[in-house]
């Protein structure tokens, strides 16, 4: 027979205590990495590890975390004409996105490295995107087509004159005014039509020429243009003599509007606080950059910036979501012990924290080569002509992997919106797509082997100074120089790839503890590895590997 139970007696069975579950990550430090701080010293920008270091605790504090939050929950919205019937294509953001903008250009992380005459400054700027870049991604476009922008416009030396201070400034000023005005400038691109894509030599939108010099007037409709409140534009036309490059602003020096219709905004699968649009030109005021004709060559640098971004913002996902899973694992129970102390989720986070290490030591690597290529270093030019397109490649391939199984570390947890790791899951694709798909930047790895063999030469010189230090990397060089052999373009990935992982190796090699390049190199290379991660082998030393990756203070 039931008993009725005594009024103390539903105490003892209250349904919402809270146990077992980590407590809030922020605030920390983004910056707390060391693979970066070393990769920042040893590319010459050790001046700046205290400004990093400032940034990093910015990054990871709950006011940031909340702006990241905000900024996608409150997506951009599109107005194309105001209450009278006025055509305004005016996109509105949310607060939050312009804080995280503001903060992002002040620390340094759109143009202005270009106006910094001291070495390391372009590396700085990278280090600075991997830490700042644990708030969100979206609002890294813009700042990063502004970077890109200017090497392009220096093609043109008197518009240069008069945008490159703007676009170098440390303050953000959003609004549509015109641009000499402002104190600072944002810089877009409109490179991509429907019917091309990548392939932009088959673009239709025409440009021609005015009555007054370098001045055109362009007609067509862009694809992907994102960002589309920038002050000014790069855009891609057919000219009179083919493909060109013009500068395209938003308000005119008059300050009346130019035409820039936007027709929709892109509903995509993540970068949702980043608004992407579709934009016609109709009679669209432009000036010229570079030679008629000449549209690709002029914005090669501005490809050679971008996608250096793409692999910086790679890196920096894996960094923030390794942190947030070895955050849960150490505060989680599960079959009587803390994941982190069960070997087998050891084996995992180690896993990650080498593919993390990895990105993150050819990311600095290649903004290092970046930055003495500007200064006039030939050779550096080289290697960063090569490195770049392969970085591009395989660390971006790798991040939905790694974002994946970093978001499973968290189980049911990390499925859950509220965690934030499916907004990280939703952004690992975009960054392969971006700047070049993995083909595109795979061919584009062949074409510099086949038309520029000085590239090949300074990717074997680099792979040199670690030759001898380890018998698989060794091994490695030799199968990589078999492969350089063939060069067919339907082994273009395969090349790419084990150019990538021997890259990375010599790198761990020459610059990681031991216990970091052995397993990178015995997994990577020597095939002791699985096909997921957490597959390394028993003699891999986890310990070693996890107490390097992971926050001190978690």
């Amino acid at each position: 027979m039931a008993t009725t139970p005594s009024p103390a007696q539903p105490q003892q069975y209250a349904t919402h205590s809270v146990t077992n579950q980590p407590p809030p990550l922020t605030p920390y430090d983004a910056s707390e990495d060391t693979a970066l701080m070393e990769g920042l010293r040893r590319e010459g920008a050790e001046w700046a590890e205290e400004d990093i270091r400032r940034l990093g605790l910015r990054a990871g504090s709950v006011e940031a975390q909340e702006w990241a939050e905000l900024a996608n929950v409150h997506e951009p919205v599109l107005h194309t004409h105001d209450r009278y019937g006025n055509r305004v294509d005016e996109v509105d953001f949310h607060p939050s996105w312009h804080h995280l903008m503001r903060a992002s250009v002040a620390a340094g992380l759109a143009a202005t490295p270009w106006a910094e005459d001291r070495p390391g400054a372009h590396v700085a700027r990278t280090a600075g995107g991997l830490v700042w870049g644990h708030t969100e991604a979206g609002h890294g476009c813009p700042t990063s087509m502004t970077y890109a922008a200017v090497p392009a416009l220096r093609a043109q030396p008197e518009l240069s004159k008069v945008y490159e201070p703007l676009l170098t400034s440390r303050e953000y000023d959003p609004g549509l005014r015109v641009p000499t005005e402002k104190r600072g400038l944002l810089a877009g691109m409109g490179m991509t039509e429907k019917q091309g894509g990548s392939d932009v030599r088959t673009n239709t939108t025409t440009a021609w020429p005015t009555s007054e010099p370098g001045v055109y007037q362009l007609r067509g409709h862009k694809w992907f243009t994102s960002a589309p409140m920038c002050d000014v534009f790069l855009v891609l036309a057919q000219a009179p003599e083919g493909l060109s490059c013009f500068l395209v602003p938003r308000v005119l020096p008059d300050g009346t509007r130019n035409t820039f219709r936007i027709q929709r905004l892109k509903d995509k699968l993540g970068n949702r606080s980043n608004a992407s649009s579709e934009p016609e030109f109709d009679g669209t005021v432009a000036w010229l950059v570079g030679p008629e004709g000449r549209g690709v060559k002029t914005i090669i640098e501005m490809v050679n910036c971008t996608r250096l971004d793409c692999v910086m913002m790679s890196a920096t996902l894996m960094r923030k979501t390794l942190v947030e899973a070895g955050h849960h694992v150490r505060h989680r129970s599960a079959f009587g012990a803390r994941l982190v102390d069960q070997p087998l989720m050891r084996n995992v986070l180690a896993d990650l924290a080498l593919e993390s290490e990895a990105a993150t030591t050819l990311t600095l690597r290649l903004a290092g080569a970046a930055d003495r290529a500007v200064r006039g270093d030939a050779g550096e030019a080289a290697f960063r002509r090569i490195a770049t397109a392969v970085g591009k490649y395989w660390v971006t391939k790798r991040g939905p992997a790694f974002t994946a199984e970093a978001l499973e570390c968290l189980g049911g947890n990390g499925y859950v919106e509220e965690s934030g790791m499916p907004r990280h899951y939703r952004e690992a694709p975009l960054l392969s797509i971006w700047e070049g798909s993995g083909n595109v930047n795979a061919l584009d790895v062949l074409r510099a082997l086949r038309r520029e063999p000085g590239t090949a030469q300074a990717l074997f010189d680099e792979l040199a100074l670690a030759r001898g230090a380890d018998t698989r990397l060794d091994a490695a060089i030799v199968r990589l120089e078999g492969l350089l052999t063939s060069g067919s373009e339907a082994g273009a990935r395969r090349l790419v790839e084990q150019m990538a992982l021997t890259l990375q190796a010599s790198l761990l090699v020459r610059h990681a503890p031991p216990a970091v390049a052995d397993a990178f190199c015995a997994t990577r290379l020597g095939g002791d590895w699985g096909h997921a991660f957490g597959t390394l082998p028993d003699s891999a030393d986890a310990d070693t590997i996890l107490t390097r990756a992971l926050p001190a203070g978690d």
